[in-house]
């Protein structure tokens, strides 16, 4: 755990401390929250560490496609126009405000998000039993016009907030949604993780890092425990990778997410900033060894 958190442990407090200084530049933000969370200064200028990268990366690579692809609900063009709108999970509903949501005409049971933030999502397992009131108090926050985050993840910038309404995901025998993360560079998957017990309590969860070939890797983050027991390969796991090339292709680096339902591949979403480039890893050089896949391209802003 990041020191700062074992200082001050309320996370709301911690966010309000670095929005003191959300005055700063792109530049000289980074700088500072980076040294907060992993205790050292950046490398801007020749960066070797991922997370350093990841820092350039936000100040230094502006494609608008990335924009659209941070966009939970614009990216599912960017999937259909890659021939797989069948991986997209079923859409409800996409609305502007919370006025224009016909509950009644919702099934029992949904998923509802915000497509410019993370974290920004509501699990609706009985409509019967769900407070409107408070989902649409909920709602119309996250909706609120959005400043500078204090992590600067341009890509989230200048997308229109929207509520998006799909189909609930079942979870599996273990009580998990199973989830695979992979790191693509330049069209190439080099790893992914995934995470065990971690539903219901996501700082309860447990990571794994798996190699393009879904072998363990000897990696993990400091900031969940790690995965002890053999997971077998997903079902279809040579299509995720297919797909999570062809998705990352237009990119120097994005995280592409897949739900792997017993084989049935369903699109999560694509991600150009993963942990906001914040991550510690056990042990440090896997740092350096993403890094390396990370060939950092031409300033485009």
């Amino acid at each position: 755990m990041e020191f700062y958190k074992k200082v001050i442990k309320d996370q709301s407090m911690r966010f309000k401390i670095m929005r003191l200084f959300n005055f700063l530049p792109d530049n000289a933000m980074i700088k500072l929250i980076y040294r907060i969370k992993t205790g050292r200064m950046p490398n801007l200028i020749s960066p070797k560490r991922y997370t350093e990268k990841l820092q350039w990366y936000k100040l230094n690579y502006h494609d608008p496609l990335i924009t659209k692809c941070s966009d939970k609900f614009e990216v599912r063009d960017y999937v259909t126009s890659k021939g797989y709108s069948n991986i997209l999970n079923d859409l409800y509903g996409v609305y502007e405000n919370v006025d224009e949501i016909d509950f009644d005409s919702l099934p029992s049971s949904f998923a509802i998000k915000v497509n410019d933030g993370s974290g920004t999502n509501i699990f609706i397992q009985d409509k019967a039993s769900m407070d409107i009131d408070a989902v649409k108090n909920q709602l119309e926050i996250w909706l609120r016009p959005k400043k500078r985050t204090v992590y600067r993840e341009w890509g989230y910038y200048n997308i229109k907030p929207k509520i998006v309404i799909e189909k609930l995901l079942e979870r599996d025998s273990n009580n998990d949604l199973p989830d695979y993360k992979f790191f693509c560079f330049n069209g190439k998957v080099f790893c992914l993780y995934t995470m065990i017990d971690y539903i219901d309590n996501h700082a309860n969860g447990k990571l794994g890092f798996y190699d393009a070939d879904f072998n363990k890797m000897p990696y993990r983050r400091n900031d969940y425990g790690e995965i002890t027991v053999n997971l077998p390969k997903p079902k279809n796991f040579k299509k995720m990778v297919e797909i999570a090339e062809k998705l990352s292709e237009d990119f120097p680096h994005v995280r592409v997410d897949f739900y792997n339902l017993d084989g049935e591949i369903i699109f999560g979403e694509l991600t150009f900033y993963n942990a906001g480039g914040y991550t510690s890893f056990i042990p440090d050089e896997f740092d350096f060894i993403l890094g390396e896949q990370f060939v950092l391209p031409k300033k485009l802003r």
